[in-house]
């Protein structure tokens, strides 16, 4: 369940309709891992389809409860409605922690790898991991809970207008984060395979 929290921390909002009720969603383009989600929160509830307003975007699956319950479960962890500038990080045991933020890393984070100085003699190859997120606090917050268990060496930087924060890691510290997110899985644990296949690729190319 940390890794949904993690997830809906990135991807998820909470709605309210007209008539009081209050509704938490996730919508995405993957519809496996909203299928395995579903699953895991034990759900019965429809993933609908939603159509792209543009030619160019992507078809996106969105799952959608009603329940006041969840939603106030939600709020008590600090996640509530319009967080997109106001998420905190969550308080919770360093057992969770791997699984909430290998859920946003899912969701609002990326990897690249690739080699630099490319016109030298010898090229290294690196990683580089990012986290974004509108709350430039909830970054600061990741990047300060991160460093006690030895991933240091961060950068965390925010836009001109401030409109969005990014929190990275180069190769070293990157592969740490990789260790924490994933080297605890179990078999029912969700992720993203396109981007661990990253990592793992990253590994084997140093081989």
């Amino acid at each position: 369940m940390a890794y949904v929290l993690g997830f809906f921390a990135a991807d998820g909002y909470i709605t309210l309709n007209k008539r009081g009720g209050q509704f938490w969603c996730i919508q995405i383009t993957d519809q496996q891992l909203l299928e395995n989600i579903r699953k895991v929160i034990k759900s019965d509830h429809k993933i609908s389809i939603r159509l792209p307003k543009k030619i160019n975007k992507s078809i996106s699956y969105r799952l959608q409860i009603g329940s006041i319950e969840m939603c106030n479960d939600l709020r008590a962890l600090g996640i509530i409605e319009r967080k997109t500038k106001n998420l905190k990080l969550p308080e919770m045991s360093l057992k969770y922690l791997p699984h909430f933020i290998r859920g946003y890393f899912d969701g609002d984070g990326n990897i690249w790898r690739g080699e630099v100085h490319k016109e030298r003699r010898t090229r290294h190859k690196v990683l580089l991991l990012v986290f974004t997120s509108c709350s430039h606090e909830f970054l600061s917050d990741l990047y300060k809970r991160l460093k006690p268990i030895g991933i240091e060496g961060g950068s965390l930087y925010r836009s001109k207008k401030k409109e969005f924060s990014r929190l990275q890691y180069s190769t070293k510290n990157a592969l740490k984060l990789y260790n924490f997110m994933y080297n605890e899985l179990g078999t029912s644990d969700l992720f993203l395979k396109r981007k661990k296949d990253v990592f793992d690729e990253y590994i084997k190319m140093r081989l």
